[in-house]
């Protein structure tokens, strides 16, 4: 009697698992794309967040860069009995001359109300404030002139103004034309220029500028700088030596009550804290990606449903147990992965267009959209893991029992 054992199972090839998972989904195109749209949500907030953070760290970098790090303000802080101390009128001065300074320009409040016309209701300042400022303020502070002109010798001492960039916009000042007027202290002030953005000192961008000389004749002001603005020699080194040793020269007499800070420090910790809420939107993607997640292994599970007297079919042809774990399994690895490569390019378009509207450098870390690719992966393998098990486990007559 000759017993004759059954042939060995044909070997499959990684093309041909890929080519039986990619049947399974070319046939049920609509299912297949619903599902791994919850995948592509996902894993698009996730790069868009990271590429987003990204993106706006390194603009508000380059920003600080460009500005300079070596910029120092000096203000009058307050004396023993709580109130404002004054700078000596010499304070710019007596700055100027310690070593490494190289620039040195001031402002001073002057305690007046500014509108845009006497008609406006007193109440409504909308927060604008009036400042005597020095003729070089703009360089030194880090902005520019970006429509008329900027104080001068011949302007300083009449009652003309130059408007910090908010301050025009609260104005509804988008432009200047001859004999524009501002009411400044009970009184007609011309409007010769509006300023640019100040990222290193936002206190001018809500101003109204005016002369030293104009302030004394017309608006009652005493004279004393308020504000210092001093640039240094631009190495961290000679930067910090500086801003020992100004509280003392600014204010010999009482030292205590001069505050110095380096306005470029608060912008490199805006852009340490640009990722603060990362985190919150990241806990959505991940979110995004469960629930798309859920819906691989709904639909991993009916497809075995359905797919009864094909499974059926294969194990009598002599496919073995685990090669129908690995055909659905690889299946709901496809889905996933699908999902993920749609949330990659949908994270990086969205990262690129806001970014490019926004004048940011465009950077996409590669820990993002990789990321995203292997979140997809582990997301397929999991869900499709149970549904591939329950269909390895059917056996030939089971399975073709419907047909």
């Amino acid at each position: 009697m000759t017993v004759t054992s059954a042939p060995a199972p044909a070997r499959l090839r990684p093309a041909d698992l890929a080519g039986l998972a990619s049947v399974g989904l070319r046939t049920r195109k609509l299912r297949a794309a619903l599902s791994a749209l919850g995948i592509a949500i996902g894993v698009a907030a996730i790069v868009a967040v990271l590429g987003l953070a990204s993106s706006s760290q390194a603009g508000l970098l380059a920003e600080i860069a460009r500005l300079g790090t070596n910029l120092l303000t000096v203000t009058n802080g307050t004396n023993l009995t709580g109130q404002p101390a004054e700078l000596p009128d010499a304070a710019p001065g007596m700055v100027g001359q310690l070593p490494g300074v190289t620039a040195v320009q001031y402002t001073g409040t002057v305690a007046t109300p500014v509108y845009r016309s006497p008609l406006i209701p007193p109440i409504n300042t909308d927060g604008l404030s009036v400042q005597a400022a020095s003729l070089g303020l703009p360089a030194v502070a880090g902005t520019s002139v970006a429509q008329g002109s900027y104080l001068n010798l011949a302007t300083a001492g009449e009652p003309v103004a130059v408007l910090g960039h908010e301050a025009a916009q609260l104005m509804g000042i988008d432009r200047i034309w001859p004999g524009m007027r501002i009411w400044v202290g009970g009184q007609w002030f011309y409007v010769v220029g509006i300023l640019n953005p100040a990222a290193l000192a936002p206190q001018i961008d809500t101003s109204v500028l005016v002369g030293f000389p104009a302030a004394e004749r017309y608006l009652g002001f005493d004279g004393h700088p308020s504000e210092l603005y001093v640039r240094a020699v631009n190495t961290q080194a000679a930067t910090t030596r500086v801003d020992n040793l100004l509280a003392a020269q600014a204010n010999p007499e009482f030292p205590d009550e001069v505050s110095v800070s380096q306005p470029s420090q608060a912008l490199t910790a805006q852009a340490d804290a640009a990722g603060a809420f990362d985190t919150l939107f990241l806990g959505l993607g991940a979110v995004a990606l469960l629930v798309g997640a859920v819906g691989v292994a709904n639909i991993m599970i009916i497809s075995v449903l359905e797919r009864r007297q094909e499974i059926g079919l294969r194990r009598a042809l002599g496919a073995t147990r685990g090669q129908i774990r690995a055909q659905f399994l690889a299946e709901a690895i496809l889905l996933a992965l699908a999902g993920g490569a749609a949330g990659d390019v949908a994270g990086a378009a969205a990262t690129v267009s806001y970014a490019h509207a926004k004048g940011w450098a465009i950077v996409i870390p590669p820990e993002a959209w990789a990321g995203g690719l292997g979140a997809a992966l582990l997301i397929g393998a999991v869900a499709g893991l149970l549904p591939a098990i329950r269909a390895a486990r059917l056996s030939p007559t089971e399975a073709l029992w419907s047909l």
